[in-house]
């Protein structure tokens, strides 16, 4: 049996993925455990709503799980600014990671849009 291919399911756990490696670098080298935490708990959950919207049981219940998700990449790019600019984050690497998060949203929000569409 072949698993189907979800580009959101594969491009939210690659990005929580990332999340967690910076999650260790920064409690190993720079000490700092209370907001890397959130950024840990916000970035990963992205993923783990995506993969629950994935098997909802009904409309409803999927676009409530991916409006979390996108809630989530919103605080998740928060606390990537807040990390940047409190000088515990390179610039490049939040750049980067801002800009996965803001991929990750452009793509739940197109979902959310049309799926609210079918609704009405």
């Amino acid at each position: 049996m072949s698993k189907k291919s979800n580009p959101l399911a594969d491009k939210s756990y690659a990005f929580a993925l990332e999340i967690v490696k910076l999650y260790k670098t920064i409690t190993m080298d720079q000490k700092e455990y209370v907001l890397s935490k959130q950024l840990l708990r916000s970035g990963t959950s992205i993923g783990a709503n995506i993969s629950e919207a994935n098997g909802a049981i009904s409309q409803v219940d999927f676009s409530a799980k991916t409006s979390i998700a996108y809630k989530e990449s919103l605080e998740t790019k928060y606390w990537l600014n807040l990390l940047k600019d409190a000088d515990y984050l390179d610039e490049e690497k939040a750049r980067h990671l801002i800009q996965g998060a803001d991929e990750l949203s452009r793509i739940m929000f197109s979902i959310l849009k049309a799926t609210r569409l079918k609704k009405n």
